[in-house]
């Protein structure tokens, strides 16, 4: 697929549907009858608690990449705290995300970083996306678990009961930020990966592709900013090598690893 042929992909309008939807509720938050610091501050926590702890160490580190083990009924919690970041469903996700990782840069990865910043942020995400009928192939060891199928096939309607959950409990200033401002916030921080990281910083590590270790990305996606280092050592649990690399998902696996839920914890220096 070349640069020329992504326009010949169709539009999947009921993506761009819901990202435009999404993004223009959030704007509500812009109203004063809709702002209250506790609700700023639910925001930031289940921004955490769905971005840090469901995707970034949960579908990311631990399954995607099996950097380290927990206990079945904790995996199954981290699953479910990042199908709250409506993501997807962990199914398609760990799938797209092992097929960027065969092919990242070239002409079949999805988010490609060489047909341009919008594309590999956003843009690929509202066409079709060829690499989808290749999820069933890269996710042998997850598909056929009735939790993952749950959370796959379910994973908007679990949304839609969350936020019902927050509305009557905090009424429209904990929707909007606890949904709809926390949903653009978790999605940016992590489309910055795909997109930021293949374009600014610097590299640790020569690879095949264009990955950069980028500071800022790092902080605002708890560590998966150090993208160069992590295409490097896809395996390693700690993506921040360096002593000022700061990885806050892997602070997460340490204390996992002192109450004694990780274990066999995979890192760049012993694979």
């Amino acid at each position: 697929m070349t640069t020329a042929s992504v326009k010949t992909l169709r539009r999947d309008w009921v993506v761009i549907g819901f990202m435009v939807f999404v993004h223009a509720v959030a704007l509500l938050a812009l109203l004063p009858s809709n702002f209250s610091w506790t609700a700023v501050g639910l925001a930031v926590f289940l921004h955490w608690f769905t971005g840090c702890l469901g995707v970034t160490l949960g579908w990311h580190r631990l399954i995607t990449h099996r950097s380290f083990q927990t206990p079945k009924w904790l995996e199954y919690a981290l699953m479910f705290c990042g199908t709250l970041s409506m993501q997807g469903g962990p199914i398609s996700w760990v799938g797209l995300h092992r097929h960027h990782h065969l092919h990242s840069d070239e002409d079949s990865d999805h988010h490609d970083s060489n047909k341009g910043f919008w594309w590999s942020h956003l843009g690929w995400m509202l066409r079709e996306i060829p690499a989808k009928a290749d999820v069933p192939r890269y996710t042998k060891d997850i598909g056929d678990d009735p939790f993952y199928q749950f959370c796959e096939n379910y994973f908007f309607p679990i949304q839609v009961a969350f936020a019902g959950i927050l509305y009557l409990i905090g009424g429209m200033p904990f929707l909007i930020w606890g949904v709809f401002v926390r949903l653009i916030m978790v999605y940016h921080s992590t489309w910055l990966v795909n997109s930021a990281t293949h374009k600014f910083g610097y590299r640790n590590f020569e690879s095949t592709d264009k990955s950069t270790n980028c500071w800022w990305v790092a902080i605002l996606a708890y560590g998966e900013g150090w993208h160069n280092n992590h295409h490097t050592y896809q395996y390693s649990a700690r993506h921040g090598l360096k002593w000022w690399e700061i990885d806050v998902t892997w602070w997460m696996v340490c204390v996992l690893k002192s109450l004694g839920l990780a274990k066999k914890i995979k890192l760049a220096e012993n694979p």
